[in-house]
């Protein structure tokens, strides 16, 4: 059976577990060879430690790929450019850059610490900025130089971060960040033959399994929301069939795949030159208006959701 992947060089972040290991373990049953990156610390970025990117490098080596392991912190700049530079000595080359990298410090806005807010800012948005701008200096360089690129980047947002969750304003707004990020990065990268998309998964993994939704699931439940699937989507859109796509963000829960599709103006008026006649101008705007979506990404009112009535 032909590997869509053959050949190919790739970098995946926090791969030592969960969503990140299927990636780089799957990348690697497909031909990839993985720089499997991992700090190793806990669901909440404390802590460091390098035996779990070492276990997945044994397990792609086992079944007969190529794999090395890159302990460089996301969030600090020089370390992300050392594990593009790693990836390039190693292997001659960079093909595929898949920010996974995450930490949950889930707080009400009202309890949020500022370092529970940096933390989570830093590891998501930062963290996706680092080693995708280095990656990109990289391809833009090889361009200039002659070179062509079928080069991805494929970005990690969250529902919680394009629908919206109670208790993650840091996490939401960081995912958030990372959608926008993909979809503007598309539009700098696709002259050197760069596509950037992004997923918004939900899976069963130890950052989820006592999440409401996540906690008390079956085993076979668990299976069905096992990470495997978001990494089969992600192995295909690093591969060159994925060539003519970007700027996307792909809702990837268990075996089904959709796109989220960006915000769009809704209803529009003209406003009223006195603000106190604005009550009507609105009951009609909110009246048209779609309710933000749920988690699942379907219209839901609710508490903090807008209804179509005012």
């Amino acid at each position: 059976m032909a590997k869509i992947n053959e050949g190919r060089v790739a970098i995946v972040t926090g791969a030592g577990r969960g969503i990140g290991r299927e990636h780089a373990l799957m990348l690697a049953s497909q031909g990839a060879k993985v720089v499997v990156n991992d700090l190793g610390g806990d669901a909440t970025g404390d802590g460091a430690d390098l035996s779990p990117a070492q276990q997945v490098v044994e397990e792609i080596q086992g079944m007969g790929g190529e794999a090395v392991v890159n302990g460089g912190n996301v969030a600090d700049f020089g370390a992300a450019k050392e594990m593009v530079d790693q990836a390039v000595e190693t292997f001659g080359g960079l093909d595929i850059l898949i920010n996974n990298a995450g930490i949950l410090r889930d707080r009400m806005m009202f309890s949020m610490s500022e370092s529970d807010w940096d933390a989570v800012i830093n590891v998501h948005l930062k963290g996706t900025f680092g080693p995708s701008h280095h990656a990109a200096v990289y391809w833009r360089e090889r361009s200039k130089a002659g070179e062509e690129n079928d080069a991805r980047i494929i970005n990690t947002s969250s529902p919680s971060g394009i629908y919206g969750n109670v208790g993650q304003t840091n996490y939401g707004a960081a995912k958030a960040g990372i959608a926008a990020f993909t979809i503007i990065s598309a539009m700098e990268l696709v002259k050197y033959g760069v596509t950037v998309n992004c997923l918004a998964p939900a899976a069963y993994t130890r950052m989820t399994a006592e999440l409401p939704g996540f906690a008390g699931m079956d085993e076979e439940t668990q299976e069905k929301m096992g990470p495997r699937w978001i990494a089969n989507v992600t192995s295909w859109l690093a591969s060159p069939e994925a060539k003519g796509v970007t700027g996307r963000v792909f809702d990837v829960m268990g075996q089904r795949v959709g796109i989220s599709e960006s915000w769009h103006l809704g209803p529009t008026a003209e406003q009223p030159e006195d603000p106190a006649d604005f009550l009507p101008v609105m009951q009609e705007l909110m009246s048209k208006a779609r309710p933000n979506a749920d988690m699942g990404g379907n219209d839901a009112e609710g508490p903090g959701r807008p209804a179509k009535q005012i």
